[in-house]
């Protein structure tokens, strides 16, 4: 009996091992702005979260500071072209210069991503609709719901080069806290691999607010990197530079990603 025992188990280990040999490299949203192509393989779970994340915007006279200590957002594979999505953070800290702070968690962004390309081909596209729940407090989050859909498309280039672009449009509560009005993002992002295990990330984002009292927009210039400490566990780091007086004028964070 236990010589049969033994022969289940490492059958049973072998198709474990060779189940995990197929699975496809850690291919995550993070650590830019940009949305991947990829999903999450079918049954698995993955991670990806800022360890922490630190915002300074000055406005009008005004310094904003904000810290989310972390931010994770959990995946599920529903199968081989989708996955679900939940982004929460449990603390967040805003401060500003007249010393008024607010402690508390923050809103809760429900997502889900279908590919609608083949896994690593050299065009990728998918589409990601969310809806964010207001769990946070007013002065963290706005008390109301809010939504939109993003188009992720990616060309594989020469040189082991991949461009990003990310089409977005949302439905955002108007300022006076009376309707919703749309707000378009897009963003162009470049990333390549310094090393097998370094991967390098250059990225310009906007975003046109068209609030019904008048539109605004804001810029940023951002750079990550990440490094992978093996095939389902990458570390990331990341700056974001606004440019324009209406954008958080620095974002820092660092964080990692894993699949399980």
């Amino acid at each position: 009996m236990s010589r049969r025992t033994d022969f289940i188990a490492a059958i049973a280990t072998l198709v474990l091992a060779t189940a995990r040999a197929e699975e496809p490299p850690l291919c995550t949203d993070r650590p830019t702005k940009a949305n991947s192509v990829c999903t999450v393989p079918e049954g698995l779970w993955q991670i990806e979260s800022d360890a922490f994340s630190f915002t300074h915007y000055r406005d009008e006279g005004v310094t904003t500071d904000t810290w989310l200590v972390p931010n994770p957002t959990i995946k599920y594979g529903l199968d081989d072209r989708s996955d679900i999505e939940l982004n929460w953070a449990p603390y967040v800290s805003v401060k500003t210069s007249d010393e008024h702070r607010l402690n508390g968690i923050g809103d809760a962004y429900l997502r889900y991503k279908r590919r609608l390309t083949d896994q690593g081909a050299s065009f990728g596209a998918s589409i990601v609709p969310y809806l964010k729940l207001p769990t946070a407090k007013r002065g963290i989050g706005n008390e109301r719901f809010e939504g939109g859909v993003a188009m992720p498309i990616s060309f594989a280039l020469s040189n082991g080069l991949t461009l990003t672009l990310g089409p977005q449009i949302d439905a955002l509560l108007d300022a006076d806290r009376n309707g919703y009005h749309i707000n378009l993002v897009n963003l162009v992002n470049l990333s390549g691999a310094a090393t097998p295990e370094l991967t390098l990330y250059g990225e310009l984002w906007m975003s046109n607010n068209f609030e019904p009292d008048g539109t605004y927009s804001q810029y940023s210039a951002d750079f990550a990197a990440a490094y992978a400490l093996g095939k389902t566990l990458q570390l990331d780091i990341g700056a974001n530079f606004g440019l324009n007086e209406h954008t958080p004028d620095m974002q820092i964070y660092t964080g990692f990603s894993t699949r399980f």
